[in-house]
């Protein structure tokens, strides 16, 4: 081959074909695939192997962190830095910090939560290879894709092209790099 391809594209009709020939390609041994469509399909994690994200878990450790960030700081204000009496309270009055700590708790894992998403979904991406084949427009009004990468182990790209048109495809496009 004399052009570097990215991988194959195959296009679907319904989410039912795309779901299926994921299965097949992940039973056939693929595991650097992707699939596109216009809407979510809950099957697909599943079909491609896609493990359980660690945001949730992200997301925690910032609430956590803003947990202990609020505490700290207030600790560090109102006990150590500027310690004022008010109204006869001790200088460690933890019913009054609470609300700054629930306000810190929610910011940080807010902040968790967005720059993990976007750092796990490898966002922004203004520019993916697949833009490359003029019919993935239709990915996002009517049409379903599959997409197996050239780097993937098993992949040989007669073979793969033979494999991917058995699968019912619509049709089967070079992506190029």
């Amino acid at each position: 081959m004399d052009k570097k391809i990215y991988g194959l594209l195959a296009e679907f009709d319904t989410p039912t074909q795309l779901v299926e020939a994921a299965q097949k390609v992940r039973e056939a041994g693929f595991t650097r695939t992707d699939a596109f469509s216009p809407f979510p399909i809950h099957e697909m994690d599943r079909a491609l192997g896609i493990k359980r994200s660690i945001l949730p878990y992200l997301v925690f450790a910032g609430g956590v962190a803003g947990l202990l960030t609020g505490l700290a700081l207030q600790y560090y204000v109102h006990v150590i830095d500027y310690p004022i009496i008010v109204g006869g309270r001790p200088f460690l009055s933890l019913p009054s910090f609470i609300p700054p700590m629930f306000e810190l708790t929610i910011l940080f894992a807010s902040f968790a939560a967005v720059f993990g998403m976007l750092l796990l979904n490898g966002l922004p991406q203004p520019y993916h290879p697949v833009f490359n084949v003029p019919r993935f427009a239709l990915a996002t009004r009517e049409k379903f894709f599959l997409l197996i990468e050239t780097v993937d182990p098993k992949f040989n790209y007669d073979e793969t092209r033979s494999f991917m048109q058995s699968l019912n495809a619509q049709e089967v496009f070079d992506v190029d790099e």
